[in-house]
């Protein structure tokens, strides 16, 4: 097995408090600045001050927890294949890859909800369309409640990364995300060994994510790990905090100034299943992502440097089809079945 071990154990992430931002009151520049330092640094900060009540975040876990104790038959009813075109609802262990190798952890995929007849999903606009809801009391209204707070404090952190890089507050939404493409997933690692003759090493391999920003809650078990200039470190769970980190297309747009990190999820031997809830606050699925004009430090090829070997910078065309390149990869299968 790859080693998990932190080489550098002594470096950890910033705690930025974003009250100020989050109120847009005094102080916002402050805390703008504190992003734009840690965009700099290494693309990984938690945030406090939130504003994101504790008590829908204690729901939503108590609840993800009672569909993960499901059988996984019943789990079935909520499969991904069912979702067809708008890519959503439950994969089963080993059903997700990173880098083409199974990860250990099953999850829901959600997003934001649209109605049959919404004109995007009569459409066929992959990624869009009605969630797969668990049937579960509650499931629903809470998941919903959650992306819709998480999702407010993705368009004000984006108003900070925006001050941060001396641009109006309002740079992002005008271009990019007044219609945020949303995506929320609810990730259970469970606590096991790995079975005999399954190559499975990681909750998760070391990946980037995709688009602009990623708001993770993660519970009390930790096991997530970044990869920093001066090797990987552990980013244990901070209480009633998120862990934000960029993604590619912020990278590009930045060109390179601001890097999407490399990050890892270890194998879960805790003896308590592992809760992650990741949601990605992405540019609009029709938008096309270009370069901030004017920012030093920009770059047109670091390949060289990347986990995968990709130039984000050289991509052109619509978000939207470089995240279906990127999901198909995730689920193969699924993209054969359903794009």
């Amino acid at each position: 097995m790859a080693d998990s071990t932190p080489s550098s154990p002594s470096e950890s992430l910033p705690v930025i408090d974003v009250s100020a931002l989050v109120a847009d009151g005094a102080g916002r520049e402050r805390v703008a600045a504190q992003i734009g330092a840690a965009c700099r640094a290494h693309g990984f900060f938690y945030v406090t001050g939130h504003g994101v009540d504790p008590a829908l975040v204690q729901r939503l876990e108590d609840l993800s927890r009672r569909f993960f104790a499901l059988d996984e038959p019943t789990k079935m009813r909520w499969r991904m294949a069912l979702g067809g075109r708008a890519w959503r609802g439950y994969f089963p262990l080993g059903g997700e890859l990173t880098s083409g190798r199974p990860d250990w952890k099953e999850g829901l995929y959600l997003g934001t909800e649209l109605p049959a007849d919404h004109p995007l999903v009569r459409a066929g606009t992959p990624v869009h369309g009605p969630n797969l809801f668990p049937d579960i009391e509650g499931f629903r209204a809470t998941v919903l409640a959650y992306m819709d707070a998480v999702t407010r404090l993705g368009h004000r952190l984006m108003e900070g990364i925006a001050l941060s890089l001396g641009l109006p507050a309002a740079y992002f939404a005008e271009r990019y995300t007044a219609d945020p493409l949303i995506l929320f997933r609810i990730f259970n690692y469970p606590t096991q060994p790995v079975p005999e003759g399954m190559d499975v090493h990681w909750g998760v391999g070391e990946h980037t994510d995709y688009g602009l920003l990623t708001i993770l809650r993660q519970d009390d078990v930790g096991g997530l790990q970044v990869r920093t200039p001066g090797g990987w470190i552990e980013a244990p769970p901070v209480a009633q905090s998120f862990v934000c980190n960029i993604g590619d297309m912020l990278d590009r747009m930045t060109g390179g100034l601001y890097k999407s990190t490399p990050h890892r999820v270890t194998r879960n031997t805790s003896g308590r299943d592992r809760l992650s809830f990741p949601l990605f606050f992405d540019p609009n699925f029709e938008a096309r992502v270009r370069r901030i004009e004017g920012l030093d430090g920009a770059a047109t090829d670091d390949s060289a440097e990347r986990w995968d070997r990709a130039n984000v910078h050289a991509f052109s065309g619509r978000y939207g089809d470089y995240l279906l390149a990127k999901v198909s990869k995730v689920f193969p299968q699924l993209r054969d079945e359903v794009l």
